[in-house]
């Protein structure tokens, strides 16, 4: 359920933190959603976080950590601590399931173990029979109550967003979500302390020898004896909301004081949600929000977990630049393209990939974008 713009004091309060700037020269904004400048504000300072940097950091966002967070991460904690043959029941990942060291079909590696999960109560059941086997509804039940929570909350942002960049249908992007076939999933990743990872190579489906070492450029190197955790990447779906534990790890790409793109290391914060701009809203909003790019370096001698709901449309969606992006100087810049193409076209695709660059408009084209390069 979407929330309407009148519900609570707390959705019509807000103001925009700027903490000192991070290594390299950037700044995560920190968006708190409850101080009293009202909604017209938060909407602003929503949009302009999602334009300039297409990342940000929510706090007192009203998801308790001692609710749903809290009891989720205890049953995922619990499934991760079991022996690797116990964990195989609830993989291999196909795309959903468990999976350990290999991110999708094209080679990606990363140093953690995971639960990827649809975020639909019926599929949830289905897989819960394989990760709790001693209590399949409970598991049901714990992802069920969170997936709510955080799904709301991604609808309030969504719809702060829509104010924020003036569209005739504030709503639009959170309808996406809430349609009952949504795509949206829930994805739960461990990146196991250094000392524990040669464990994760005894696992029959993790033969993948080596270590995924972070590649030179882009604006920086990972911490002195930094693994990657999870490669550069940026998010297919709408909008992605993170949590994770108090272990640093997560990078975002961002420009520094000179604009040059430089790896920000985000300070761990366990009481806040980090939101990210994904593909599906830079091809709605025509280029104006960019899908951030980032990565997790796994250099912590404490486990990192980390909880990301995926906010999507189904799969039928068309998804093409809103009118109110689409001007004489700014054209269509991506063909209409629906969510399933773009999944496809993902799945084909290594994890560093530019996905939208297979959807982009031609300069010689008309506006209606009918071919892509």
């Amino acid at each position: 359920m979407v929330v309407p713009s009148t519900t609570s004091a707390r959705q019509e309060t807000a103001t925009m933190l700027l903490p000192p700037p991070c290594p390299g020269g950037g700044a995560i904004p920190t968006v708190d959603m409850s101080a009293p400048r009202g909604r017209g504000a938060l909407s602003r300072q929503v949009a302009r976080a999602c334009t300039e940097q297409g990342f940000f950091r929510a706090v007192n966002h009203g998801v308790p950590p001692a609710g749903p967070a809290a009891r989720l991460d205890a049953a995922t904690s619990a499934f991760f601590a079991l022996a690797a043959h116990d964990k195989q029941r609830a993989g291999p990942p196909s795309p959903l399931g468990y999976g350990c060291r290999s991110i999708g079909f094209n080679g990606d590696v990363g140093e953690l173990e995971y639960l990827l999960l649809h975020a639909n109560p019926a599929a949830v059941a289905h897989r819960a029979s394989s990760i709790d086997t001693n209590d399949p509804s409970r598991f049901s039940s714990v992802v069920n109550e969170y997936v709510e929570a955080v799904k709301q909350l991604a609808c309030d942002i969504l719809d702060l967003l829509g104010e924020g960049l003036g569209l005739e249908d504030p709503r639009l992007f959170s309808k996406l979500i809430t349609e009952t076939d949504s795509d949206s999933l829930l994805r739960i990743n461990h990146y196991p302390p250094s000392y524990t990872v040669h464990k994760l190579d005894h696992d029959d489906q993790c033969k993948l020898k080596g270590v995924a070492r972070t590649k030179a450029g882009s604006g920086g190197n990972p911490a002195a004896g930094g693994r990657i955790g999870f490669g550069e990447h940026s998010d297919p779906q709408l909008l992605s909301l993170l949590r994770a534990n108090d272990v640093d790890g997560l990078q975002v790409l961002l420009p520094d004081i000179n604009g040059k793109d430089t790896w920000i290391q985000v300070p761990a914060d366990s009481s806040a949600y980090f939101v990210n701009v994904g593909d599906l809203l830079q091809a709605l909003t025509n280029g104006r929000l960019v899908s951030v790019r980032h990565r997790v370096i796994a250099s912590a001698c404490r486990p990192r977990l980390s909880t990301i709901y995926f906010a999507a449309p189904p799969l039928h969606a068309r998804i093409s630049a809103l009118p109110e992006m689409v001007t004489a100087d700014s054209p269509p810049r991506y063909r209409s393209f629906t969510w399933a193409e773009y999944k496809t076209a993902m799945y084909s695709l290594r994890l560093s990939h530019s996905r939208l660059e297979l959807f982009h408009v031609d300069d010689d084209e008309s506006g209606n974008g009918s071919k892509g390069k």
